[in-house]
């Protein structure tokens, strides 16, 4: 029988029982007060019929109660599926009816009761993915991945401890809110600071309000952070860190974000199936502009060719170029997809990177390489320079079906505040810089991206925002965000 995850949080709570859990506006909780909710929350499932090995779904916003669900479902040695609470009621079905789950959470009472984790062998989490190329999967995940996720994550990635506050703004129903925002601050004995929604200036308040320390937060965050007319007066004297995470966090964010505001803003790589940081390190002061960290102590990364062939690291630039999967060896990685793959272990080469100087830097993933006319383009190196644009808030690049070249390299951006650009303007800023065949021949200026609740670009809706432009009808078959986003003239 496996050790509870809930357990090892029992014993950060014997240890320090009347230091603050989880402090919010309006209200604070204990160590001791959070264990007693999430026994709570045992007790009722355990009469509602919720047994060891039993399915429970959480759809609860930021808060305590979803903290007092999670734990307790824990507690109770059932599986946890949170799900986010802004899905539509056909996504929520459509993912309870693949998972098939006992009950589902939807509200908490302040019910207490003292409830001692259960050790047993069943998957600890299921964990739905972002989605960012297609249809979402939920990875199966053990107590022993969650440990060992959340020991990284406080221990060599963010340096936690008691001291610290950290601000979950994230959703915590997605692996880097989860572990970076609340699991691991909480294994470490710091205080969670709950916001339920990200508005800049309420975020900034929070910082000062709360004394918060550590801000987890993905680039998109941080951009609207920098353009709040509220930052040059905000007191983030408290704050020793700043966290990247769940998508690319552009160079020029980082060095904009630690001149104006004096703090470091860490940038990393992680997957949900692996299901723990894999490149950050907050005690490394380098950083390197087109790199993300370097591998976290236990997690060995390689270069991998198309031929499964580990390259070493003094292979020739050509090699690397023809590096198109990844190695690794870690612990505590994904058992699985839930569902109908639930006994499949998740397959490496999702994405392409190299290794300089130990430092990993990711290329882009193998799929989203755009086929030009016999040429491979990453859509990385266009959205880099299409960023590097002063009007350009946001940048996306796929590939677009084309009659002769096979794909087209297509561009969606966002405009900063108070600026103006034209696409052609914006072509013309790329042709400068990158060669013929990588330049986009489509610009597309749109109010918003389509994203994740976690800040990550969906590129797979991307090509869909691209047919509607060509199609209208097909718009009515994105969300209201998505549609509005594709029937806005470039």
């Amino acid at each position: 029988m496996g050790e509870s995850f809930a357990a090892l949080l029992e014993a950060t709570a014997r240890r320090q029982p009347q230091a603050t859990a989880l402090v919010w506006d309006g209200g604070a909780l204990t160590f001791r007060d959070l264990e007693r909710r999430a026994g709570g929350v045992a007790r009722a499932l355990a009469a509602r019929g919720a047994r060891a090995g039993d399915v429970i779904a959480l759809a609860l916003p930021n808060g305590w109660p979803f903290v007092a669900a999670f734990l307790g479902t824990l507690k109770l040695g059932a599986t946890v599926v949170p799900l986010n609470p802004l899905l539509s009621p056909s996504e929520r079905e459509r993912v309870t009816g693949h998972l098939g789950p006992k009950l589902l959470i939807e509200s908490v009472t302040e019910e207490e009761a003292d409830w001692p984790a259960v050790d047993c062998d069943a998957p600890a989490l299921i964990l739905y993915t972002s989605g960012s190329t297609g249809e979402p999967k939920g990875s199966l995940l053990s107590h022993r991945a969650l440990r060992l996720a959340n020991e990284s994550w406080a221990e060599p990635v963010m340096a936690l401890g008691p001291a610290d506050t950290v601000l979950a703004v994230l959703p915590l129903a997605h692996s880097f809110g989860l572990n970076g925002a609340l699991l691991a601050p909480l294994l470490a004995g710091s205080s969670v600071c709950l916001m339920e929604r990200f508005v800049p200036e309420d975020v900034l308040a929070a910082i000062a309000r709360h004394r918060v320390t550590v801000l987890p937060a993905v680039a998109t965050m941080f951009r609207r952070l920098l353009d709040s007319p509220a930052l040059p007066a905000a007191d983030l004297s408290s704050l020793r860190l700043a966290v990247s995470g769940a998508a690319p966090c552009p160079w020029e964010i980082a060095e904009e974000w630690r001149r104006r505001t004096g703090v470091r803003l860490l940038r990393g790589y992680g997957m949900t199936e692996l299901f723990r940081p894999i490149s950050y390190l907050e005690g490394d002061p380098r950083d390197v502009p087109d790199a993300i960290g370097r591998p976290v102590p236990g997690v060995e990364v390689c270069l991998v060719a198309e031929d499964g062939q580990v390259l070493g690291a003094g292979r020739s630039r050509r090699a690397l170029d023809q590096v198109a999967r990844r190695a690794r060896r870690l612990p505590g990685r994904a058992r699985g997809h839930a569902g109908g793959a639930r006994g499949r272990l998740v397959q490496d080469g999702r994405s392409r990177h190299a290794l300089a100087r130990g430092f990993v830097k990711i290329v882009g993933r193998k799929k989203d390489l755009i086929l030009r006319g016999g040429y491979s383009v990453v859509p990385g190196e266009v959205e880099a320079v299409l960023l590097a644009h002063p009007a350009v808030a946001e940048a996306a690049v796929v590939g677009a079906p084309h009659a002769t070249l096979g794909e087209e390299i297509a561009a969606f951006v966002t405009l900063r505040p108070d600026t103006a650009a034209a696409p052609d303007d914006l072509i013309a800023h790329c042709r400068e810089r990158l060669a013929a065949f990588k330049y986009p021949r489509r610009v597309s200026i749109v109010p918003e991206l389509p994203k994740s609740p976690t800040g990550k670009i969906l590129k797979s809706r991307l090509t869909l925002l691209g047919a509607c432009r060509r199609n209208p009808a097909r718009a009515q078959r994105l969300t209201p965000a998505c549609r509005s986003s594709a029937m806005t003239s470039a």
